[in-house]
């Protein structure tokens, strides 16, 4: 029934969605919710860790600017493209003097330069066909700093800026282009950080000596409540919204 309904709300039927970081997490989620909105899928990833996944798979290293290009022209060729999204993130932890360059060019690398590869392949072909949606999923990070978090928060305020960028740029053109940007979301990152419920619960009432102040809503977001708003942004509910970048955290941006 819930299904039934979400189709309802989000009918992506005959469109085609690609969908990056969907081997797990927030982006695997958004992949399923638009195969159960009709779409045809095709979620990339470096590698699927479950056993099954509802759409087609395809191993992509999104850092690595050739990889992307014979990727996007290879699906292209096949189908073409209506929505895409760009979901894959890594984060890497530690006080700014305690940072990697692995750490740094990882974070910088995937969340930042794999979209701009993804966006420069793709932006031509949006152009060209004169419709179509990309959502970006951002982090509240790129709002409000984060101690420990200079790479992350760096990337995503960089991703933030070049996603917007495109979207003046694709606006005449009848595209639109959005972030959306979850706080604290319950997935395997997130889980890798904060390990047990006491942890959770300390990031939802806040932890003053970093100065984060807690959630508003007093829980952690789901990977779906992060899917549904990507699916609004896509969808037609939405034809006259471009350039926002949605904050889905639960109220802790404007706590903080």
């Amino acid at each position: 029934m819930k299904q039934e309904q979400q189709k309802m709300a989000f009918d992506f039927t005959g469109k085609r969605v690609w969908v990056t970081g969907a081997g797990r997490g927030i982006g695997r989620e958004v992949a399923a919710q638009f195969v159960a909105a009709g779409a045809c899928v095709v979620g990339l990833d470096r590698d699927f860790p479950h056993a099954v996944y509802p759409y087609t798979i395809r191993a992509l290293d999104i850092r690595d600017s050739q990889a992307v290009n014979a990727c996007c022209a290879a699906l292209l060729a096949d189908g073409g493209l209506d929505v895409l999204v760009n979901g894959a993130g890594v984060l890497r932890l530690g006080p700014t003097e305690a940072l990697s360059d692995s750490d740094w060019d990882d974070c910088i690398g995937v969340n930042a330069s794999g979209v701009f590869y993804l966006l420069r392949a793709l932006v031509p072909h949006f152009k060209g066909q004169q419709r179509g949606a990309i959502v970006t999923i951002g982090s509240n990070a790129a709002h409000v700093p984060r101690m420990q978090m200079a790479a992350y928060c760096a990337s995503k305020a960089a991703v933030t800026s070049l996603t917007q960028t495109v979207g003046l740029e694709l606006a005449p053109f009848g595209v639109r282009v959005n972030l959306v940007s979850p706080g604290s979301t319950d997935t395997e990152m997130l889980r890798g950080m904060l390990p047990d419920e006491g942890a959770m619960a300390r990031t939802i009432a806040g932890l003053p000596t970093q100065f984060k102040l807690g959630i508003p809503l007093n829980k952690i977001a789901t990977p779906r409540e992060v899917a549904n708003t990507v699916l609004f942004l896509a969808s037609d509910l939405a034809s006259h919204i471009t350039l926002q970048d949605l904050v889905v955290d639960g109220g802790a941006t404007l706590s903080a």
